[in-house]
Protein backbone atom coordinates (compact mmCIF):
# COMPACT_ATOMS: atom_id res chain seq x y z
CA UNK A 1 0.00 0.00 0.00
CA UNK A 2 1.35 3.43 -0.96
CA UNK A 3 1.97 5.84 1.90
CA UNK A 4 -0.47 8.77 1.92
CA UNK A 5 1.14 12.11 1.13
CA UNK A 6 0.42 14.92 3.57
CA UNK A 7 -0.30 18.58 2.81
CA UNK A 8 2.75 20.79 3.34
CA UNK A 9 1.10 22.41 6.37
CA UNK A 10 1.07 18.98 8.05
CA UNK A 11 4.24 17.50 6.53
CA UNK A 12 6.47 20.34 7.71
CA UNK A 13 5.55 20.00 11.42
CA UNK A 14 6.14 16.24 11.08
CA UNK A 15 9.64 16.89 9.72
CA UNK A 16 10.32 19.34 12.56
CA UNK A 17 9.11 16.73 15.04
CA UNK A 18 11.60 14.23 13.61
CA UNK A 19 14.45 16.73 14.08
CA UNK A 20 13.29 17.38 17.64
CA UNK A 21 13.24 13.69 18.54
CA UNK A 22 16.61 12.99 16.94
CA UNK A 23 18.67 16.09 17.72
CA UNK A 24 17.10 17.53 20.86
CA UNK A 25 15.89 14.42 22.67
CA UNK A 26 18.52 12.05 21.30
CA UNK A 27 16.15 9.11 20.91
CA UNK A 28 17.22 5.93 19.16
CA UNK A 29 16.49 5.47 15.46
CA UNK A 30 14.02 2.69 16.30
CA UNK A 31 12.07 4.93 18.71
CA UNK A 32 12.05 7.82 16.27
CA UNK A 33 10.65 5.57 13.54
CA UNK A 34 7.88 4.41 15.87
CA UNK A 35 6.92 7.98 16.83
CA UNK A 36 6.96 9.17 13.22
CA UNK A 37 4.90 6.22 12.02
CA UNK A 38 2.25 6.94 14.65
CA UNK A 39 2.09 10.68 13.97
CA UNK A 40 2.08 10.25 10.20
CA UNK A 41 -0.91 7.95 10.67
CA UNK A 42 -2.62 10.53 12.89
CA UNK A 43 -2.00 13.39 10.47
CA UNK A 44 -3.15 11.19 7.60
CA UNK A 45 -6.43 10.64 9.44
CA UNK A 46 -6.71 14.40 10.08
CA UNK A 47 -6.12 15.10 6.39
CA UNK A 48 -8.87 12.63 5.43
CA UNK A 49 -11.19 14.51 7.78
CA UNK A 50 -10.53 17.70 5.80
CA UNK A 51 -7.97 19.24 8.17
CA UNK A 52 -5.25 21.04 6.23
CA UNK A 53 -3.69 23.09 9.06
CA UNK A 54 -2.20 21.76 12.27
CA UNK A 55 -4.31 24.22 14.25
CA UNK A 56 -7.31 22.01 13.44
CA UNK A 57 -5.90 19.04 15.33
CA UNK A 58 -8.05 18.61 18.44
CA UNK A 59 -9.06 15.94 20.90
CA UNK A 60 -11.96 14.75 18.72
CA UNK A 61 -9.63 14.02 15.82
CA UNK A 62 -7.19 12.10 18.02
CA UNK A 63 -9.96 10.08 19.67
CA UNK A 64 -11.45 9.28 16.28
CA UNK A 65 -8.04 8.10 15.07
CA UNK A 66 -7.57 5.85 18.09
CA UNK A 67 -11.12 4.50 17.76
CA UNK A 68 -10.39 3.54 14.16
CA UNK A 69 -7.20 1.80 15.30
CA UNK A 70 -9.18 -0.11 17.92
CA UNK A 71 -11.84 -1.12 15.39
CA UNK A 72 -9.05 -2.41 13.13
CA UNK A 73 -8.03 -4.82 15.88
CA UNK A 74 -4.91 -3.11 17.26
CA UNK A 75 -3.70 -4.49 20.58
CA UNK A 76 -3.98 -2.52 23.80
CA UNK A 77 -0.21 -2.09 23.92
CA UNK A 78 -0.23 -0.58 20.40
CA UNK A 79 -3.07 1.79 21.28
CA UNK A 80 -1.28 2.87 24.45
CA UNK A 81 1.89 3.58 22.46
CA UNK A 82 -0.02 5.56 19.82
CA UNK A 83 -1.74 7.63 22.51
CA UNK A 84 1.64 8.38 24.08
CA UNK A 85 3.02 9.39 20.67
CA UNK A 86 0.07 11.73 20.14
CA UNK A 87 0.60 13.38 23.52
CA UNK A 88 4.29 13.89 22.79
CA UNK A 89 3.51 15.44 19.42
CA UNK A 90 0.76 17.76 20.63
CA UNK A 91 2.97 19.00 23.49
CA UNK A 92 5.70 19.71 20.93
CA UNK A 93 3.23 21.48 18.62
CA UNK A 94 1.96 23.62 21.51
CA UNK A 95 5.51 24.58 22.48
CA UNK A 96 6.08 25.79 18.92
CA UNK A 97 2.85 27.78 18.90
CA UNK A 98 1.29 25.71 16.11
CA UNK A 99 -1.82 24.89 18.16
CA UNK A 100 -3.57 27.15 20.65
CA UNK A 101 -4.07 24.53 23.36
CA UNK A 102 -2.66 21.07 23.93
CA UNK A 103 -5.32 18.35 23.65
CA UNK A 104 -2.91 15.67 24.85
CA UNK A 105 -3.73 15.85 28.58
CA UNK A 106 -7.41 15.24 27.73
CA UNK A 107 -6.53 11.97 26.07
CA UNK A 108 -7.16 8.84 28.09
CA UNK A 109 -4.60 6.09 27.78
CA UNK A 110 -5.74 2.53 27.13
CA UNK A 111 -4.12 0.47 29.85
CA UNK A 112 -1.63 -1.84 28.20
CA UNK A 113 -1.67 -5.45 29.31
CA UNK A 114 1.73 -6.06 30.76
CA UNK A 115 2.94 -9.50 29.82
CA UNK A 116 5.40 -11.27 32.03
CA UNK A 117 8.87 -11.46 30.52
CA UNK A 118 9.69 -14.74 28.81
CA UNK A 119 12.87 -16.07 30.32
CA UNK A 120 15.07 -19.11 29.96
CA UNK A 121 15.77 -21.12 33.07
CA UNK A 122 19.39 -21.09 34.19
CA UNK A 123 19.98 -24.63 32.91
CA UNK A 124 18.38 -23.77 29.55
CA UNK A 125 20.57 -20.68 29.29
CA UNK A 126 23.65 -22.76 30.07
CA UNK A 127 22.67 -25.27 27.37
CA UNK A 128 22.20 -22.48 24.81
CA UNK A 129 25.59 -20.96 25.57
CA UNK A 130 27.31 -24.34 25.61
CA UNK A 131 25.79 -25.12 22.22
CA UNK A 132 26.93 -21.74 20.91
CA UNK A 133 30.46 -22.43 22.12
CA UNK A 134 30.39 -25.87 20.57
CA UNK A 135 29.25 -24.46 17.23
CA UNK A 136 32.08 -21.94 17.31
CA UNK A 137 34.61 -24.68 17.98
CA UNK A 138 33.18 -26.79 15.18
CA UNK A 139 33.61 -23.83 12.84
CA UNK A 140 37.34 -24.12 13.49
CA UNK A 141 38.62 -22.27 16.53
CA UNK A 142 42.38 -21.56 16.10
CA UNK A 143 44.29 -22.95 19.02
CA UNK A 144 46.79 -20.98 21.05
CA UNK A 145 50.48 -21.65 20.43
CA UNK A 146 50.64 -23.86 23.51
CA UNK A 147 47.54 -25.82 22.50
CA UNK A 148 48.82 -26.27 18.97
CA UNK A 149 52.23 -27.53 20.05
CA UNK A 150 50.65 -29.90 22.56
CA UNK A 151 48.23 -31.31 20.00
CA UNK A 152 51.01 -31.80 17.47
CA UNK A 153 53.21 -33.51 20.03
CA UNK A 154 50.36 -35.88 20.91
CA UNK A 155 49.43 -36.62 17.31
CA UNK A 156 52.83 -36.56 15.66
CA UNK A 157 52.72 -34.43 12.55
CA UNK A 158 48.91 -34.34 12.38
CA UNK A 159 47.36 -30.90 11.99
CA UNK A 160 45.14 -29.54 14.76
CA UNK A 161 41.59 -30.16 13.45
CA UNK A 162 40.38 -26.81 14.77
CA UNK A 163 43.08 -24.98 12.84
CA UNK A 164 42.32 -27.13 9.83
CA UNK A 165 38.66 -26.11 10.00
CA UNK A 166 39.57 -22.44 10.15
CA UNK A 167 41.95 -22.85 7.24
CA UNK A 168 39.29 -24.59 5.13
CA UNK A 169 36.63 -21.88 5.66
CA UNK A 170 37.98 -18.91 7.60
CA UNK A 171 34.86 -16.79 7.04
CA UNK A 172 32.57 -19.47 8.50
CA UNK A 173 34.92 -19.86 11.46
CA UNK A 174 34.92 -16.10 12.05
CA UNK A 175 31.11 -15.97 11.97
CA UNK A 176 30.94 -18.84 14.45
CA UNK A 177 33.23 -17.03 16.89
CA UNK A 178 31.26 -13.81 16.40
CA UNK A 179 27.93 -15.50 17.12
CA UNK A 180 29.32 -17.19 20.21
CA UNK A 181 30.61 -13.83 21.51
CA UNK A 182 27.25 -12.19 20.78
CA UNK A 183 25.33 -14.79 22.76
CA UNK A 184 27.70 -14.64 25.70
CA UNK A 185 27.78 -10.83 25.83
CA UNK A 186 24.02 -10.31 25.47
CA UNK A 187 23.38 -12.59 28.43
CA UNK A 188 26.40 -11.63 30.51
CA UNK A 189 25.76 -7.89 30.36
CA UNK A 190 21.97 -7.83 29.73
CA UNK A 191 22.39 -5.59 26.70
CA UNK A 192 19.71 -4.32 24.36
CA UNK A 193 20.35 -5.43 20.79
CA UNK A 194 20.89 -1.80 19.70
CA UNK A 195 23.49 -1.40 22.44
CA UNK A 196 25.29 -4.55 21.33
CA UNK A 197 25.44 -3.47 17.68
CA UNK A 198 26.65 0.00 18.66
CA UNK A 199 29.71 -1.22 20.59
CA UNK A 200 33.08 -0.12 19.21
CA UNK A 201 36.35 -1.93 19.77
CA UNK A 202 37.50 0.76 22.20
CA UNK A 203 34.41 0.31 24.37
CA UNK A 204 35.69 -3.01 25.71
CA UNK A 205 37.96 -2.74 28.75
CA UNK A 206 39.65 -6.15 28.96
CA UNK A 207 41.53 -5.35 32.16
CA UNK A 208 38.46 -4.31 34.14
CA UNK A 209 36.14 -6.67 32.24
CA UNK A 210 33.58 -3.97 31.44
CA UNK A 211 31.86 -2.65 28.34
CA UNK A 212 30.67 0.89 27.69
CA UNK A 213 27.32 1.10 25.90
CA UNK A 214 25.01 3.85 24.69
CA UNK A 215 21.47 3.16 25.87
CA UNK A 216 18.09 4.78 25.39
CA UNK A 217 18.13 8.56 25.24
CA UNK A 218 21.85 8.46 24.41
CA UNK A 219 22.59 7.63 28.05
CA UNK A 220 25.97 6.01 28.49
CA UNK A 221 26.61 3.34 31.09
CA UNK A 222 29.40 0.90 31.92
CA UNK A 223 28.42 -2.67 32.76
CA UNK A 224 30.45 -5.69 33.85
CA UNK A 225 31.29 -8.56 31.51
CA UNK A 226 31.50 -12.12 32.81
CA UNK A 227 34.61 -14.25 32.37
CA UNK A 228 33.17 -16.57 29.64
CA UNK A 229 31.83 -13.57 27.72
CA UNK A 230 35.13 -11.69 28.02
CA UNK A 231 36.95 -14.77 26.73
CA UNK A 232 34.58 -15.17 23.77
CA UNK A 233 34.74 -11.48 22.85
CA UNK A 234 38.52 -11.46 23.08
CA UNK A 235 38.77 -14.52 20.83
CA UNK A 236 36.43 -12.96 18.26
CA UNK A 237 38.27 -9.65 18.37
CA UNK A 238 41.74 -11.17 17.94
CA UNK A 239 41.05 -14.10 15.62
CA UNK A 240 37.67 -13.63 13.96
CA UNK A 241 37.20 -9.91 13.38
CA UNK A 242 40.39 -9.50 11.28
CA UNK A 243 39.03 -12.14 8.88
CA UNK A 244 35.91 -10.09 8.14
CA UNK A 245 37.17 -6.53 8.54
CA UNK A 246 37.14 -4.25 5.49
CA UNK A 247 37.50 -0.57 4.83
CA UNK A 248 33.88 -0.04 5.87
CA UNK A 249 34.25 -1.73 9.25
CA UNK A 250 35.42 1.38 11.09
CA UNK A 251 35.68 0.82 14.84
CA UNK A 252 32.64 -1.50 15.07
CA UNK A 253 33.26 -4.48 17.33
CA UNK A 254 30.74 -6.83 15.73
CA UNK A 255 30.73 -7.09 11.94
CA UNK A 256 28.43 -8.57 9.35
CA UNK A 257 29.58 -11.07 6.74
CA UNK A 258 30.51 -8.23 4.36
CA UNK A 259 32.52 -6.31 6.92
CA UNK A 260 30.05 -3.58 7.89
CA UNK A 261 28.71 -2.98 11.38
CA UNK A 262 26.38 -5.78 12.48
CA UNK A 263 22.72 -4.95 11.91
CA UNK A 264 20.22 -5.48 14.78
CA UNK A 265 18.02 -7.60 12.51
CA UNK A 266 20.89 -9.99 11.87
CA UNK A 267 21.69 -10.10 15.59
CA UNK A 268 18.09 -11.12 16.27
CA UNK A 269 18.29 -13.88 13.67
CA UNK A 270 21.48 -15.18 15.26
CA UNK A 271 19.90 -15.34 18.72
CA UNK A 272 16.71 -17.03 17.50
CA UNK A 273 18.71 -19.63 15.58
CA UNK A 274 21.02 -20.40 18.50
CA UNK A 275 18.13 -20.81 20.93
CA UNK A 276 16.12 -22.91 18.46
CA UNK A 277 19.02 -25.37 18.35
CA UNK A 278 18.40 -26.29 22.01
CA UNK A 279 15.38 -28.57 22.60
CA UNK A 280 12.71 -27.30 25.02
CA UNK A 281 14.18 -23.79 25.18
CA UNK A 282 11.43 -21.17 24.61
CA UNK A 283 11.75 -19.22 21.39
CA UNK A 284 12.94 -15.74 22.19
CA UNK A 285 15.34 -13.10 20.92
CA UNK A 286 17.94 -10.69 22.34
CA UNK A 287 15.42 -9.13 24.69
CA UNK A 288 14.68 -12.57 26.07
CA UNK A 289 18.36 -12.92 26.98
CA UNK A 290 18.17 -9.52 28.69
CA UNK A 291 15.07 -10.66 30.61
CA UNK A 292 16.84 -13.88 31.56
CA UNK A 293 19.93 -12.08 32.83
CA UNK A 294 17.85 -9.73 35.01
CA UNK A 295 15.79 -12.60 36.36
CA UNK A 296 18.82 -14.69 37.23
CA UNK A 297 20.48 -11.72 38.94
CA UNK A 298 17.46 -11.24 41.19
CA UNK A 299 17.16 -14.95 41.89
CA UNK A 300 20.83 -14.94 42.83
CA UNK A 301 20.28 -12.26 45.46
CA UNK A 302 21.03 -8.98 43.65
CA UNK A 303 19.03 -6.02 44.92
CA UNK A 304 16.51 -4.32 42.65
CA UNK A 305 18.34 -0.98 42.61
CA UNK A 306 21.56 -2.59 41.38
CA UNK A 307 19.68 -4.45 38.66
CA UNK A 308 18.07 -1.16 37.61
CA UNK A 309 21.51 0.38 37.12
CA UNK A 310 22.74 -2.74 35.35
CA UNK A 311 19.85 -2.63 32.86
CA UNK A 312 19.95 1.12 32.37
CA UNK A 313 16.32 1.63 33.37
CA UNK A 314 15.34 5.23 34.02
CA UNK A 315 12.62 4.14 36.46
CA UNK A 316 12.66 1.45 39.12
CA UNK A 317 9.12 0.55 38.04
CA UNK A 318 10.54 -0.80 34.77
CA UNK A 319 12.77 -3.17 36.74
CA UNK A 320 10.07 -4.36 39.12
CA UNK A 321 8.45 -6.46 36.39
CA UNK A 322 11.26 -8.97 36.90
CA UNK A 323 10.45 -9.60 40.54
CA UNK A 324 7.59 -12.01 39.75
CA UNK A 325 10.04 -14.65 38.62
CA UNK A 326 11.82 -14.78 41.97
CA UNK A 327 9.00 -16.56 43.77
CA UNK A 328 11.30 -19.46 44.61
CA UNK A 329 13.62 -17.08 46.45
CA UNK A 330 10.66 -15.46 48.20
CA UNK A 331 9.28 -18.83 49.31
CA UNK A 332 12.69 -19.86 50.61
CA UNK A 333 12.98 -16.65 52.64
CA UNK A 334 9.42 -17.10 53.91
CA UNK A 335 10.13 -20.66 55.00
CA UNK A 336 13.22 -19.59 56.90
CA UNK A 337 11.90 -16.41 58.51
CA UNK A 338 8.15 -16.67 59.14
CA UNK A 339 7.28 -18.25 62.49
CA UNK A 340 4.11 -19.87 61.09
CA UNK A 341 5.54 -20.99 57.74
Amino acid sequence: MMEQSLPDALAQPLAAFERHLTAERGLSAHTVRAYLGDIRSLLGRASQDGITELAGLDIAVIRGWLAAQHAAGQARSSLARRAASARTFTAFARSRGWIVSDPGPLLGTPKAQRHLPQVLAADQMAAVLDAAGGSAAAAGRPASAADASGAQAAAGSQEDPREAGAARDPAAAALGWRDSAIMELLYSSALRVSELCGIDVGDIDEERRTVRVLGKGSKERVVPVGVPAARAVRHWQRHGRPLLATGRSGHALFLGARGGRLDPRMARRIVHARIAAVPAAPDTGPHGLRHSAATHLLEGGADLRSVQEFLGHASLASTQIYTHVSIERLMAAYGQAHPRA
